[in-house]
C-alpha cells in the first residue's frame, strides 16, 4: 500500500479541444512542431490547424517534420539542432507515440550536451545524468495508442546499433496535453486496431507488474473494459466519434498506468523484434506476442488475469483464479479476432524463426529493466520459448 502518485500534465480532452490551444496559456513564444515524415498531419489540416491556433496565441513556430514510425537516434539530434537554430523555447509533439516521443526526447537534447545515447541506461547507452532538465514539452495525440500524452516515457530506436530503448524523467512529462477525439477519425481500421492493442498492452502489463499500484489497477482495469467495449466500433467504423472519444480515454488512462506502475517484458521483446525489422508496427508486435504472453504468466498470476477477465465482461462467479485467467485468454483472443488482427504473423514482416534468440538477447540487454517488474523472473530460455511460440 505503499506508493507514489505523481502525473504533472495538464490534460484537456474531449471533442474539440484542439481549438483550446489558440487561449490556453502556453510555455514558450515560439514552438517547434514536431510531425512524421508521412503526409497525414498535412493532407488532414492537423499541422496548419495547430499553427494558425499557436498564431492567435501569440506563438511563433517551426516545424522539424522526418520522425519515423519507429523514431531514431538521428532525427532526435537533427531536431534538437533545429530548435536551437530557431530560438524555440518549447517543443510541440504533434501526431501519433512517435512524434510525441520524439518530442520529449528533442527537449532533452536542446538543454544538454553531447548525444542523446549518452542519457539511455540500457544496451550501449552511457547511463549520464540528464543535469539541465528539457524544454517544455505540450503534446497533441492525434492517435489513441501510446498513452505517451500522459506519461514521460519516449522510445527510440539508436538505428547503427538495433537498440530501441525507453527513457523518461520527470522533466519529459508534457506540461499539457491536448486529447481531441475529432483528430482519430482519419485513422485507418488496422492502425486503430494496433494502436488501441498498444494501449491495452500498456494497462495489462501494468496491472501484472509487481509494480502496481491500487490506483494503478484502477485506472487499468477501466481501461481494459473501455477498450474491450469500444474498440471493435472504432475498428469497424471510425467515424463513430463515441466509440473512439472512449478508445481515447482508454489510451490516456493506459498512459496513467504507465506513469504509476511499469510496461513488463512483453515491451522489451517487441522493441527487440521492431529494432530488428523497423517495419514492423509496434502495436503489430505486441498482439503478436500477447496469447503466448500471457498463457506463461497465467499460472503464476491467475488472481491477475481472472480480473482480467471480469473487466473484459466475462462472466467469472464461481471459478477458481486458474479458471477465471483462461477467460481472460479467450477474451484477448476473441478480441483479436473482431478487430482483425488475430491472423499477424511474424513472417509479414520479415522475421525469421531463425532470429528467436537473437530477439530475446536483445531484449534483455537493452530493455532488461522491464524484466525486473515481471511477476515471475524470467530466464533466457523462458524469453526465447515466449517468442518462438508467437512465431507464425
Amino acid at each position: 500500500m505503499n506508493f507514489q502518485y505523481f502525473i504533472p500534465t495538464k490534460i484537456l480532452f474531449g471533442a474539440g479541444m484542439l481549438d483550446k490551444l489558440s487561449t490556453e496559456k502556453l510555455p514558450g513564444k515560439k514552438a517547434l512542431i514536431v510531425i512524421s515524415g508521412g503526409s497525414s498531419m498535412k493532407k488532414y489540416g492537423y499541422l496548419d490547424r495547430v499553427v494558425e491556433l499557436l498564431k492567435r496565441n501569440g506563438t511563433e513556430a517551426v516545424v522539424f517534420d522526418r520522425i519515423l514510425p519507429n523514431p531514431i537516434r538521428r532525427h532526435v539530434m537533427e531536431g534538437a539542432a533545429m530548435a536551437k537554430e530557431n530560438n524555440c523555447d518549447f517543443i510541440l509533439g504533434l501526431g501519433g507515440g512517435s512524434s510525441i516521443d520524439s518530442a520529449k526526447s528533442i527537449a532533452v537534447m536542446v538543454k544538454n550536451p553531447g548525444d542523446y545515447w549518452d542519457y539511455i541506461n540500457g544496451g550501449s547507452g552511457k547511463s549520464k545524468p540528464v543535469l539541465n532538465g528539457a524544454l517544455p514539452i505540450v503534446a497533441v495525440t492525434t492517435t489513441a495508442g501510446t498513452g505517451t500524452e500522459a506519461d514521460p516515457w519516449s522510445v527510440i530506436t539508436h538505428e547503427e546499433r538495433n537498440e530501441k530503448i525507453g527513457f523518461g524523467t520527470p522533466d519529459t512529462f508534457p506540461c499539457l496535453s491536448i486529447v481531441d477525439p475529432e483528430l482519430m477519425i482519419s485513422i485507418p481500421p488496422h492502425l486503430t486496431a494496433y494502436q488501441g492493442f498498444d494501449a491495452f498492452f500498456h494497462a495489462a502489463e501494468g496491472f501484472i507488474a509487481k509494480t502496481a499500484t491500487p490506483l494503478s489497477d484502477i485506472l487499468a482495469l477501466r481501461s481494459i473494459g473501455l477498450l474491450s467495449q469500444y474498440l471493435p466500433a472504432a475498428v469497424k467504423n471510425g467515424n463513430n466519434l463515441e466509440a473512439r472519444t472512449n478508445v481515447a480515454l482508454a489510451n490516456t488512462l493506459s498512459g496513467m498506468v504507465e506513469s504509476t506502475s511499469n510496461c513488463t517484458s512483453e515491451h522489451s521483446m517487441e522493441h527487440a523484434l521492431s529494432a530488428l525489422h523497423p517495419e514492423l508496427p509496434h502495436g503489430a508486435g505486441l498482439i503478436m506476442l500477447s496469447v503466448s504472453y500471457f498463457s506463461f504468466f497465467m499460472k503464476h498470476v491467475p488472481e491477475k488475469l481472472s480480473q482480467m477477465a471480469d473487466a473484459m465482461g466475462r462472466d467469472i462467479k464461481g471459478l477458481t483464479a486458474e479458471e477465471g485467467a483462461c477467460r481472460f485468454i479467450e477474451a484477448l483472443k476473441e478480441l483479436q479476432e473482431v478487430c482483425g488482427v488475430s491472423e499477424l504473423k511474424m513472417s509479414q514482416f520479415g522475421i525469421k524463426a531463425s532470429e528467436m534468440e537473437t530477439a530475446a538477447k536483445n531484449a534483455r540487454e537493452t530493455m532488461g529493466k522491464l524484466f525486473a517488474v515481471d511477476p515471475y523472473p524470467l530466464s533466457f530460455q523462458e524469453t526465447v520459448s515466449i517468442i518462438k511460440n508467437a512465431y507464425k
